[in-house]
C-alpha cells in the first residue's frame, strides 16, 4: 500500500525507490506522485527565488587600487528534469540557508576574480557591463549545480583611500569646463541663427518674385493653348470633309466588287455542272462494269463457302449416326448381360444354400490351382518320416482344416453339408 503526495508550483517532490528493488526516481513540480509505504523515500526541495548579497572587501583592481564591491543576485533551482536531478543530487536534504551559502561563495569567488582584471574607472562608470561579465563567468559553474542566475546587479562600489571621491572632483571640474564651453557655443549659435533669419527673409522675397514671374508665364501659356485649340478645330473640320469623301469612294468600290463576285459565282456554277456531267459519264463507263464484276466474284465465293459448309454438315451427321448405332449396340449388349445376371441371381436365390455351395465347389479347383502353382515348378518332393501312419495323419489333418479355410475365405460352412459330413465321418 502507499499514499498520494502533492506538491505546489514553488517546490519539487522527489520520490526514490519502488517495488521490485527499482532505483528509479520521480521528480514532480506542481503535481502529485505515488509513494509506497516502507519502500519509497520522499524529499522536497524549494524552487523559490533566493536573494544573495555577495560582497568583496578590499579587492585590488588591475591598477592595484583596493575597493569594496557589493552586489545583489537573484537565483533559483532550475525545473528542467535533468538539471533538477543535478540540483537534487547537490542540495537535497540541505536547508535554504545552506544552499544560499554555497551559491554565495561561488559568486563572490567569480566577483573577486573579475575585479582583478578591471580598472576602477571601468567598474565605477560601467556597472552594467561589469555585472554582465560576472553573470557570464559564474553562470556555467552554478548551472552545473542546477542553479540559474536570474539577475545580478552591482549595488555599491567604494574605497577607503578617497580614490573615487578624487575621480568625482575631476569630473566636477570637467563639468564646469563643459558649462563654459556650452555658453560660448550658445552665443555662437545665436549669431548663426540671426544670419539664418536674414537668409530666410531674402528667400521669401525671392519666392514672391518667382511666383509673379510664374503667373505671367501661365498667362502666356493659356493664350497659346487657346490659339492651338482654334487651329485644331479648323484642321479637324478639313480632315472630316476629306474623310467623308474617301468613304463615298469606298462605297462605290464595294459595289463594283459585288458585281464582280456575282459574275464569278455564275462562272463557278457553270463549271460545277460540267464536273457533274463528267462524273456521271465516268460512273456509267467505268464504275458500273467494275461493280458488276465484283458482285459476280462475291456470288462465286459465297457458293464455294456454302458448298464447304454443307459438306462439313453432312460429314458431321454421318459421324453422329455411326456414334448413335454404336451406342445402341453397346446398350443392347449391356441389357442382355444384365438380364443374364438377373436370371442367374434368381436361380441362386431359388436354390439357396445349394447354389452357394455349388459356386464354392466350382471355385475350389481354381483356388487350388492358384495355390499349387508354385509346386508345378517343383521336380521332386521328399517327405522325411519314419512312420507311414504319420503321413496319413498329415493328409487327414489337411482335409479336416479345409472347411475352416473355405469358411474364412467365402463365408460358406462346408461342415454342415451332408456329403462332407459323410466324408469326415468315414475318415474318423
Amino acid at each position: 500500500m502507499g499514499c498520494c503526495l502533492t506538491v505546489g508550483p514553488n517546490e519539487a517532490l522527489v520520490v526514490s525507490g519502488a517495488c521490485c528493488g527499482s532505483d528509479a526516481k520521480t521528480y514532480v513540480v506542481g503535481g502529485w506522485a505515488w509513494a509506497w509505504w516502507l519502500i519509497s523515500d520522499t524529499q522536497r526541495i524549494t524552487l523559490e527565488i533566493m536573494t544573495l548579497q555577495p560582497k568583496c572587501e578590499d579587492v585590488e583592481t588591475a591598477e592595484g587600487v583596493a575597493i569594496t564591491v557589493t552586489g545583489v543576485a537573484q537565483v533559483k533551482v532550475m525545473t528542467d528534469k535533468d538539471l533538477l536531478a543535478v540540483a537534487c543530487e547537490q542540495f537535497l536534504g540541505k536547508s535554504v540557508m545552506e544552499i544560499k551559502a554555497v551559491v554565495l561563495q561561488t559568486l563572490e569567488g567569480h566577483l573577486r576574480s573579475i575585479l582583478g582584471t578591471l580598472t576602477v574607472e571601468q567598474i565605477y562608470q560601467d556597472r552594467d557591463e561589469f555585472a554582465r561579465l560576472v553573470r557570464e563567468v559564474a553562470a556555467p559553474d552554478v548551472g552545473r549545480m542546477g542553479i540559474e542566475i536570474l539577475s545580478f546587479t552591482i549595488k555599491d562600489v567604494y574605497d577607503k583611500l578617497d580614490y573615487l571621491s578624487s575621480l568625482g572632483k575631476t569630473q566636477t571640474a570637467a563639468v564646469q569646463r563643459d558649462a563654459d564651453i556650452g555658453v560660448a557655443e550658445a552665443e555662437r549659435d545665436a549669431g548663426i541663427r540671426e544670419a539664418e533669419c536674414k537668409k530666410e527673409m531674402m528667400d521669401v522675397k525671392f519666392l514672391a518674385d518667382t511666383k509673379m514671374a510664374d503667373s505671367k508665364r501661365e498667362l502666356e501659356l493659356q493664350k497659346a493653348a487657346f490659339n492651338q485649340e482654334v487651329n485644331t478645330k479648323k484642321a479637324e473640320s478639313q480632315l472630316a470633309y476629306e474623310l467623308q469623301a474617301a468613304k463615298e469612294q469606298q462605297k462605290i468600290r464595294l459595289e463594283e466588287i459585288e458585281i464582280e463576285v456575282v459574275q464569278r459565282k455564275k462562272q463557278i456554277s457553270i463549271e460545277e455542272k460540267e464536273i457533274d456531267r463528267t462524273e456521271k459519264e465516268l460512273i456509267a463507263m467505268v464504275k458500273r462494269p467494275a461493280e458488276a464484276e465484283a458482285y459476280k466474284m462475291q456470288q462465286l465465293a459465297e457458293g464455294q463457302k456454302l458448298k464447304k459448309v454443307l459438306t462439313a454438315q453432312a460429314e458431321a451427321e454421318k459421324i453422329r449416326k455411326i456414334g448413335e448405332a454404336e451406342a445402341i449396340s453397346i446398350s443392347s449388349v449391356g441389357k442382355a448381360e444384365a438380364e443374364r445376371m438377373r436370371l442367374k441371381a434368381e436361380a441362386y436365390q431359388q436354390y439357396g444354400e445349394a447354389a452357394k455351395t455349388a459356386l464354392v465347389l466350382e471355385a475350389l479347383p481354381k483356388i487350388a490351382g492358384k495355390v499349387a502353382a508354385p509346386l508345378s515348378r517343383t521336380n521332386e518332393i521328399v517327405i522325411l518320416s519314419g512312420d507311414g501312419s504319420r503321413v496319413t495323419g498329415e493328409v487327414n489333418r489337411l482335409l479336416a482344416e479345409l472347411p475352416v479355410s473355405v469358411n474364412a475365405l467365402t463365408g460358406v460352412d462346408l461342415s454342415k453339408m451332408p456329403l462332407l459330413q459323410k466324408i469326415t465321418g468315414a475318415q474318423a
